[in-house]
């Protein structure tokens, strides 16, 4: 799990090893109170690093971070 905590709340993503360097990224979540700050595109490109790091291919199951990992790719 990647997380930001801060005094209004947690924000996170969470993702499941899944073996053969592959993992799932299935849940990002940002409540309310910390919503309009970046906080899950911070929490997308982490993980994203994170993977890149380990050679882990990333299987986005979270709508946001498909949408994040189509805009990224758009800008390369």
């Amino acid at each position: 799990m990647f997380y930001i905590d801060d005094e209004a709340g947690r924000a996170y993503l969470t993702y499941m090893d899944l073996g053969k360097q592959t993992i799932d990224i299935y849940r990002t979540f940002v409540p309310d109170s910390l919503r309009g700050r970046g906080l899950a595109a911070l929490l997308a490109a982490e993980a994203l690093k994170y993977a890149a790091e380990q050679g882990y291919k990333v299987i986005p199951s979270c709508s946001y971070v498909a949408r994040y990992m189509d805009e990224r790719a758009g800008r390369d």
